[in-house]
């Protein structure tokens, strides 16, 4: 088939490539020039694991391309929107104008019969509302929303081998005309068992919003576990085990740190609040504040128990941060609690260095005060302290023994409590970790 991906950015460019593996005809469009620049010539503008080399392998045979023009849009008989939805200024509720806008420009180039796809994570009632604009700029097309549900760092499994599918369309009917395209587009998928749900517009565009609130309410809660663990001497760690083997809550999402971050949970959450109160509804969502309060006191907490960690002040101390991305295998720092952490204790009178192995470009773009040292053993040397807050493979397989000899102090917290305690005690060093004893 031929498809238009509108939006190039994480979600965009990831989905566009991903249905051109899947054999289809994809333009993607955005009005960066430079993204577009950049994805044309098969590198990616972010950190993905294995999309450079999937940009490659369907940019060769001419399935993939990209352009800023949406007339490239014309001729295509499905077009997916995927430009972002970032919280408003000073306010909860998301941002729409980049979805307006992409809906208002695509307009004078789809035609009776087209499918345009809403892939944004909006709030509820914004399907609705441009599934009329679309019956009056462009009648016979059909408007879908068709959540997705990447994680960064496996987005493209995510995307070629989806764990179920969604498509919401104006009647809920499996008989709807979009229903039968979008099988076509999905048709790899799908023939190896993936589950296809279609539901109303409403249904589909709350199914991202509500497993996002259920998973950022079941690291709040362990992350609140773990300050009761901390007040009574017991391990979180264990608790979760425990609790997880539970068939009926599950041991992922039950691993109590420094809290989640990123482009979506956080302000999703938050536009989800917005909205429900819009809605007369906002008495069913109350219980979120305090799960968005929960994880943002998670990082005052982690100062805390550095401070702690440092003897009862921070003044001159030598700290380093390893990890500045939300999440390993990810370049995004947006909303990251790793690189608030490090703002925070150099704000405190700490000297604060902060190592990643992919994302500190964006780090400086976001932080430009904080110390970065892209080299791992130069930026321990001489640390009085380290912090682990961001869990990549490399940080936790070091030694403490081989890392003892190029530090100043042997004191470390451990923010993701990945690290095995005994050994590292074992080999001198104060080990803290977040609700454990």
């Amino acid at each position: 088939m031929r498809i238009s991906v509108i939006g190039c950015g994480y979600l965009g460019a990831v989905h566009a490539a991903c249905m051109a593996k899947l054999g289809h005809e994809v333009v993607g469009i955005d009005v960066d020039e430079l993204k577009i620049h950049t994805l044309s010539a098969a590198l990616a503008p972010f950190f993905e694991p294995g999309f450079d080399e999937l940009l490659k392998d369907v940019q060769e045979p001419g399935r993939l391309s990209f352009s800023t023009d949406i007339s490239a849009a014309s001729g295509s008989s499905v077009h997916f929107i995927c430009v972002g939805t970032p919280q408003k200024e000073g306010e909860n509720g998301a941002d729409l104008s980049h979805v307006d806008a992409a809906m208002e420009a695509l307009l004078p180039h789809v035609k009776p019969g087209d499918i345009v796809v809403g892939k944004s994570t909006v709030p509820v009632g914004t399907a609705s509302r441009l599934a009329e604009i679309l019956a009056t700029g462009a009648p016979g097309a059909h408007l879908v929303w068709n959540p997705e549900f990447l994680r960064e760092g496996h987005a493209l499994e995510d995307t070629l081998s989806p764990d179920r599918l969604v498509y919401g369309v104006a009647d809920g009917s499996e008989d709807h005309a979009a229903v039968s395209v979008l099988d076509e587009v999905y048709a790899a998928p799908l023939s190896t068992g993936t589950p296809r749900l279609v539901t109303d517009h409403p249904t589909a565009e709350l199914v991202k919003a509500a497993a996002n609130s259920f998973l950022a309410t079941k690291i709040s809660f362990i992350n609140a576990m773990a300050d009761v663990c901390e007040a009574a001497g017991a391990d979180v760690t264990r608790l979760a085990d425990a609790i997880g083997l539970d068939d009926r809550i599950g041991r992922k999402f039950l691993s109590a740190g420094i809290g989640f971050g990123g482009g979506c949970l956080p302000k999703d959450i938050r536009a989800f609040m917005a909205r429900a109160g819009e809605l007369g509804a906002d008495q069913a969502l109350t219980f979120l504040r305090e799960v968005d309060s929960i994880n943002m006191r998670r990082r005052s907490r982690v100062v805390e128990l550095t401070r702690e960690l440092c003897g009862g002040s921070l003044l001159g101390h030598r700290i380093t941060v390893l990890g500045a991305a939300f999440k390993p295998e990810s370049d995004d720092v947006r909303d990251s609690p790793a690189l608030s952490i490090a703002a925070q204790l150099q704000l405190q009178g700490a000297v604060v260095t902060v190592t990643d192995p992919k994302a500190l470009e964006n780090a400086a773009r976001r932080f430009p005060e904080l110390r970065y040292e892209a080299d791992l053993d130069t930026a321990i040397a001489g640390a009085d302290t380290l912090l682990l807050l961001t869990e990549w493979q490399q940080y936790k397989e070091l030694d403490p023994f081989e890392v003892s000899s190029g530090v100043a102090g042997l004191r470390i917290l451990d923010g993701r409590n990945v690290l095995d305690a005994a050994k590292w005690r074992s080999a001198g060093w104060h080990y803290r970790g977040l609700g454990r004893p």
